[in-house]
C-alpha cells in the first residue's frame, strides 16, 4: 500500500495516443513513440520511469502488452484507457482486493444509515460556498446562492432520511450552478444529456475526476460498487460517486476559468443527434486543463481516502471522518 511520501514523489501522466502514437516498454522505462512522417520508423517523444508514475491515463487507441502490464503491476501503476471521446474503456490496477475485512465492513454497513453521507454532502456544499466566494462577485444572484447554501449547511444535521438529504443537495446544487455560471447563459445541470456545450464540458471534467478518484480507492481494496450515499445500481461504482462529491468544485472552477479565458468554447463541439460532442482535435486541451486542476490536489485526495479508510475500518465516529476544504 502506498504512503504519503509515495504520493508526493509520483505523479499522474496523461498521454495522447490519438495521432499515430504508441506505448512500449524498453529497458524498464515507458516509451511514448510517434511514427515519422513518410516512414515506417518511430521516434521517441518521451521516456517515463515507472518509479515516478502513480497513474497513466491514455487517450486514444493503444495495444496493451504483457511487459506493460507486468511493469504496472510491479510498480503499482494504475492504467486507464479512454476513447477519443474521453469515455473510459479499460481500467487496470493491481488493487488490494484481498482486503476482505474492509469489504466485510462495507457489506455490514446499514443502508438506511446516512450519517457518513451527511458528512460528504456537507463537505461538498461547503466547497461550493468557497468556490462562489472565490469568484469575488457581490451581485444579488451570487449572494442569494451563498445564503441558500449556508442554510443547507446549517440544517443538514437535522435531516433524518435519505430522500430529504438528496433534496437538500439538489437545492444547493441548483442555486450554486445558477450563480456560478450565470455569465454563460446557464439553464440547468443535466448530467449526461449533453444538451449544451457547458453541460458537456462538465460531463468531461466529472468523468476525469471519477477515474482519478477510482485510482486512489483501488489502492485500499474497497468494493467500488458499495457506497454510503449513492445507492447500489447495476454497474454503477457508487463508492466512487460518493467520495468524488467534495472534489467536484475543483472541476467547476477549472471549467469556469477555462471558459472565461476562451480556452474552451462552443466551437470546440459538434452537434450529433442533438448532443454536443467534443471534437477529437480538442481532447488534449480539455484533458490538460482538468488534469492540471486535479494533480496539485493528489496528496489531498490520497490523505482524504486514507483517512476515510481508517475511519471506516475502525468504525469511528462520523466526527472523525475527513473533510476536504477547497
Amino acid at each position: 500500500m502506498f504512503t504519503n511520501k509515495d504520493i508526493e514523489y509520483r505523479t499522474v501522466f496523461v498521454i495522447n495516443c490519438i495521432h499515430e502514437r504508441s506505448i512500449r516498454v524498453s529497458n524498464g522505462e515507458l516509451l511514448l513513440e510517434e511514427q515519422i512522417e513518410n516512414s515506417d520508423k518511430m521516434k521517441t517523444l518521451t521516456k517515463l520511469p515507472f518509479q515516478k508514475i502513480l497513474a497513466l491515463f491514455v487517450v486514444g487507441h493503444i495495444r496493451i502488452t504483457t511487459p506493460l502490464i507486468e511493469k504496472c503491476r510491479k510498480f503499482g501503476v494504475a492504467l486507464v484507457v479512454m476513447k477519443p471521446s474521453l469515455r473510459p474503456v479499460f481500467f487496470w490496477a493491481d488493487s488490494a482486493e484481498a482486503n476482505f475485512l474492509l469489504r466485510k465492513r462495507q457489506y455490514e454497513f446499514q443502508k438506511d444509515d446516512i450519517s457518513i453521507a451527511k458528512i460528504i454532502v456537507d463537505n461538498k456544499i461547503r466547497n461550493q460556498i468557497k468556490a462562489l466566494a472565490d469568484t469575488r462577485r457581490k451581485d444579488e444572484r451570487t449572494e442569494q446562492a451563498r445564503a441558500v447554501l449556508q442554510g443547507c449547511v446549517d440544517t443538514i444535521n437535522d435531516v433524518g432520511d435519505y430522500n430529504a438529504l438528496m433534496g437538500l443537495e439538489g437545492v444547493a446544487a441548483k442555486s450554486f450552478f445558477a450563480a456560478f455560471y450565470q455569465d454563460f447563459d446557464w439553464h440547468q445541470r443535466r448530467p449526461r444529456t449533453k444538451c449544451d456545450a457547458l453541460n458537456a464540458t462538465l460531463d468531461i471534467g466529472y468523468t476525469i475526476l471519477f477515474n482519478y478518484m477510482e485510482c486512489f480507492l483501488r489502492m485500499f481494496g474497497f468494493d467500488l460498487y458499495v457506497g454510503v450515499y449513492h445507492r447500489m445500481w447495476f454497474k454503477r461504482k457508487s463508492l466512487v460517486c460518493d467520495v468524488m462529491e467534495p472534489f467536484r468544485p475543483i472541476i467547476d472552477k477549472a471549467a469556469r476559468t477555462a471558459w472565461n479565458r476562451k480556452q474552451f468554447s462552443e466551437k470546440d463541439f459538434q452537434i450529433q443527434k442533438g448532443e454536443y460532442r467534443l471534437r477529437h482535435d480538442n481532447n488534449a486541451v480539455y484533458c490538460r486543463v482538468f488534469f492540471d486542476a486535479l494533480i496539485p490536489y493528489k496528496s489531498d485526495v490520497f490523505k482524504y481516502i486514507q483517512s476515510y479508510y481508517r475511519c471506516f475500518m475502525g468504525r469511528k465516529s462520523v466526527k472523525e471522518y475527513p473533510m476536504f476544504m477547497l
